[in-house]
């Protein structure tokens, strides 16, 4: 009787996989196919990175901020506009800071890849 052996998937290959069939119109049955993969296996694969992309999210609250008051007209020229900042702390410890203008559609672009999708 020979013994069966388990295939060792490296992290990288994986996440390639798995990011194959979060593509819009992908059958996980064609990938897990062409990649002589079950897809009991690559449905466990999804649901291992989504726990471990999850464990770094913190729940977020945008407060708006309250209209900046008019200052008096002797102090008008004194006046310095401020930018906002953005921080993003990393389960790994490594943090992202952004200041000044932050552009909505270049940050959802950043988060999508780092969410891995």
């Amino acid at each position: 009787m020979r013994a069966v052996r388990r295939r060792n998937w490296p992290l990288e290959d994986r996440l390639r996989i798995v990011r194959e069939t979060l593509e819009p119109g992908v059958v996980v049955q064609t990938v897990a196919d062409r990649h002589g993969v079950s897809t009991g296996q690559l449905y466990t694969w999804r649901k291992q990175m989504l726990a471990t992309a999850m464990a770094g999210f913190a729940p977020v609250e945008v407060v708006p901020e309250p209209p900046p008051a008019l200052p008096p007209p002797s102090t008008a020229a004194a006046v310095v506009e401020t930018t906002g900042s953005l921080e993003i702390v990393l389960p790994s410890g490594a943090s992202i800071r952004v200041t000044g203008a932050i552009d909505p559609a270049m940050l959802r672009l950043v988060l999508a890849e780092l969410g891995g999708r």
